[in-house]
């Protein structure tokens, strides 16, 4: 099993971009969160963790390729083929050939990636830059207006629900507690 220190370990050989590294760390954190919310055993919960860690891990260096620079980097490294598919199946929509999610680690980690930046954009345009004084009413308005971070997906995140069984609202709220619980981290 892939220890969380020898994930972050890799993370930092390949990510110096503090920014890229939080992203990471948020989705790590909203993983955990819905990996409890899926009830998976303890003993599993650390996959659904080091996925939300690793599934960046080539963006800075290959952004271009990403994921499949970061595919052979886990594999070479000899990583879970389960986490080596959700880092896979997480890139379905942007680049062909790689595979549909087709589990809820998979479809978490989809839908998930996109939505922890929506998170930290409503964070850094309130006055105090603080992710602890942002709440579900704020970024569902701010969700409404497509002008605002236009850059992400909203039709990749509200895939929750058909896939998830999840409604965007309590999604949503997963992963903004996810990410309060992290605000050191994250620099929020």
């Amino acid at each position: 099993m892939i220890s969380r220190e020898q994930a972050l370990k890799l993370l930092h050989d390949n990510m110096q971009s503090l920014n890229l590294r939080r992203h990471c760390y948020a989705v790590e954190a909203v993983m955990l969160a819905l990996a409890h919310k899926f009830q998976i055993p303890n003993d599993k919960c650390q996959i659904w963790g080091v996925v939300g860690l690793v599934h960046d891990i080539d963006y800075e260096k290959y952004p271009d390729t990403h994921p499949l620079e970061g595919i052979k980097i886990l594999k070479k490294e000899n990583y879970p083929q389960e986490i080596i598919d959700a880092v896979a199946a997480h890139g379905w929509s942007y680049r062909e050939g790689l595979p549909m999610p087709k589990n809820n680690l998979q479809w978490s980690l989809y839908c998930c990636d996109e939505l922890t930046g929506f998170i930290v954009a409503c964070a850094l345009v309130r006055p105090e830059k603080k992710l602890n004084l942002v709440n579900v009413a704020s970024i569902q308005k701010k969700w409404k207006q497509k002008a605002f971070a236009a850059g992400v997906k909203r039709e990749q995140i509200e895939e929750c629900e058909k896939r998830l069984g999840i409604p965007l609202k309590e999604f949503i709220e997963i992963a903004l507690t996810a990410m309060q619980g992290n605000s050191d981290d994250l620099g929020l």
